[in-house]
């Protein structure tokens, strides 16, 4: 009789277990899409530079559009995303990202990038609230550290292949191809989405102890700290990811090949890290002293390549070393968001802080493309120095505020 009753719960449990499983491998499948889409126009900067004959600020003032757009619209579909259903959006958005490069591609032109960045924008503003919402709804609680490591980790490791990607691209079907090529991934993970059959989630969805979640203000002083906390994490990267290899090139004489290699090093040590902070989120709840020890490794890291000229084998593992560290940090960065975030308001949450990283969209490509503009490209990685040495010092303040708002 035990094993009669005790077989439909095993076989109830591993059903729901593949079902996470497949809504964890989609969402994160979504993730990388995004990230993929955000690296698509700067490493086709040497191309667009040619082709548009435009100078590095102007191509700044491309992903500044991108970081407004995103910023001003992050919130807000936020708020959609908790109403409507997560997974609309989200499909939504995977889709409008692929048509904006594909139509780039067809109409290459200074205006047209313009418009393609401000498209893009709309749609990398869907990603965090939609895809967090539903991790938060249907991943398992103790698990929920990992989950969100392999969330980010897929969408480092779209950033960590969009170098290679884009330079075979551009190799075999030329610039407007590659263009083309990035924007049809878009289209075609959206459909895989549908065939998959990705779960919802909305406030509706969301109860406590039996009844609907009560409504609450989401505008509180931990979201707003963590909004800042974002906008320092995403400025003292922003030089590195999109203006890493053109100044590795003019600056330190590296080669293409060389300046591609230190910061693939970069971005897919970071990708690394982050599963390894997955499970360090799961057994701390000192996040905020986990992100101020990394950031401060990395702080000293970049100190010595913007003072120095490192040989190239050197360089590439440094970066790799601070790659890895800054991956470390963000599944407890976003554990903090979804402690700090009330029942059913996930989206929200995400959404509101995820703007600090579009705040640091506005302004860190406008500044490191004046950095360039002036022939400073040391300072790409001195200012992020800056940015770092900021986050440590906030990350501290986070780190002693924790235990007052968990009594």
């Amino acid at each position: 009789m035990v094993d009669v009753l005790a077989a439909p719960q095993q076989t109830r449990n591993q059903g729901k277990t593949d079902s996470s499983l497949r809504t964890l491998a989609a969402i994160s499948l979504a993730h990388w899409v995004s990230h993929f889409h955000l690296f698509v126009l700067p490493m086709l900067f040497p191309f667009l530079k040619e082709q548009l004959g435009v100078g590095y600020i102007e191509l700044g003032l491309a992903i500044t559009v991108l970081g407004i757009v995103s910023g001003l619209t992050q919130a807000p579909i936020g708020y959609l995303a908790d109403h409507i259903g997560a997974r609309k959006v989200l499909l939504m958005g995977l889709t409008l990202g692929g048509f904006a490069l594909i139509l780039l591609g067809l109409n290459l032109s200074y205006p047209w990038l313009l418009v393609c960045a401000g498209l893009l924008g709309l749609a990398n503003s869907v990603y965090h609230p939609a895809d967090y919402a539903i991790l938060s709804a249907h991943m398992d609680e103790a698990r929920m550290g990992r989950a969100f490591s392999i969330h980010t980790f897929a969408g480092f490791l779209g950033g960590a292949v969009a170098p290679a990607i884009m330079a075979t691209l551009v190799a075999t079907v030329g610039g407007t191809g590659a263009l083309i090529a990035a924007g049809a991934v878009g289209v075609l993970v959206a459909l895989v989405l549908i065939v998959v059959g990705i779960p919802d989630a909305s406030a509706a969805d969301r109860h406590v102890d039996g009844v609907p979640a009560p409504k609450q203000s989401i505008i509180t002083p931990a979201i707003i700290v963590l909004t800042i906390f974002f906008m320092l994490l995403g400025l003292s990267n922003a030089g590195i990811s999109n203006f890493g290899v053109v100044a590795l090139m003019t600056g330190y004489g590296e080669s293409f090949s060389s300046a591609n290699l230190a910061l693939t090093a970069f971005l897919a040590c970071s990708a690394v890290g982050v599963l390894a902070g997955g499970y360090l989120a799961d057994r701390t709840s000192r996040h905020g002293r986990v992100a101020a020890a990394c950031f401060a490794v990395n702080a000293a890291i970049m100190l010595a390549i913007a003072t120095t000229t490192l040989p190239s084998l050197l360089l590439t593992a440094m970066m790799a070393i601070a790659g890895f560290l800054g991956g470390v940090i963000a599944p407890s960065r976003d554990m903090l968001v979804r402690s700090a975030a009330p029942p059913g308001a996930a989206g929200r949450a995400f959404g509101i802080v995820s703007t600090g990283f579009n705040l640091s969209g506005i302004f860190g490509p406008l500044l490191y493309g004046w950095i360039m503009d002036q022939s400073l490209p040391h300072w790409v990685f001195g200012a992020s120095v800056v940015f770092m040495t900021l986050t440590v010092l906030l990350a501290l303040v986070t780190d002693r505020r924790q235990p007052a708002r968990a009594a």
